[in-house]
């Protein structure tokens, strides 16, 4: 452990250095509109989310406005962000539960947070460090599980298990940009002008393509 710490340190000194601005990437106004934002871009660039939700944000504003939804319509609305049925399906399902269990109000609790359908540790840390600055862990998607494992950072497959080890490795302090500095890296670090040779973490990792 203490030599996986020592690299966690190292690591997340250069992260810094290299990605000082690294924040999320999606638009929003309100903490609902984080919540479906963060719904649609499962499995779907934050690019095309942010398109879609340039339009549906001017429709729907509140809670009760995608509860209210008219689910066939909604699925069209949101149809180019992939998986749209279910998606439109847990987004009306979230927003009927929190305008009826939370009085139409994102909770900032994550145990509460956790009882609205749908909602995993991963989307709740990026909902509650971005909409109220809560944070209560490290928000692990595809790019933070990848990243986590090649730099043997942690040797677990599951979210919940990695995002342990990571709470173990970094301060509480760093939790909430550290999400925001690795996914900027492996984007930047999966394009073409990416070369692994001249990686700045080329000395903590084995993948020549990350």
């Amino acid at each position: 452990m203490n030599e996986r710490k020592a690299q966690a340190k190292r690591i997340l000194r250069y992260l810094k250095k290299r990605y000082s601005d690294a924040k999320i990437a999606l638009r929003y106004k309100t903490p609902m509109q984080l919540f479906v934002a963060v719904v649609l871009s499962a499995q779907c660039t934050d690019k095309k989310v942010n398109e879609v939700t340039a339009t549906l944000f001017k429709k729907y504003k509140t809670a009760d406005d995608f509860a209210r939804a008219n689910k066939k319509v909604f699925e069209q609305e949101i149809r180019s962000t992939g998986f749209y049925r279910a998606k439109a399906k847990n987004i009306i399902a979230a927003a009927r539960a929190i305008r009826d269990k939370f009085k139409g109000k994102i909770p900032k609790k994550m145990e509460q947070i956790l009882q609205i359908p749908g909602i995993g540790r991963k989307s709740a840390n990026v909902i509650l460090g971005n909409a109220y600055g809560v944070v209560e862990g490290v928000a692990v998607d595809t790019h933070v599980k990848r990243f986590a494992n090649v730099c043997e950072l942690s040797s677990h497959h599951d979210p919940v298990k990695i995002e342990q080890d990571l709470m173990k490795l970094f301060p509480r302090s760093e939790w909430f940009l550290l999400t925001y500095r690795i996914i900027e890296h492996g984007r930047r670090s999966r394009t073409k002008e990416h070369k692994h040779e001249k990686c700045f973490l080329r000395d903590f990792c084995g993948d020549p393509k990350f």
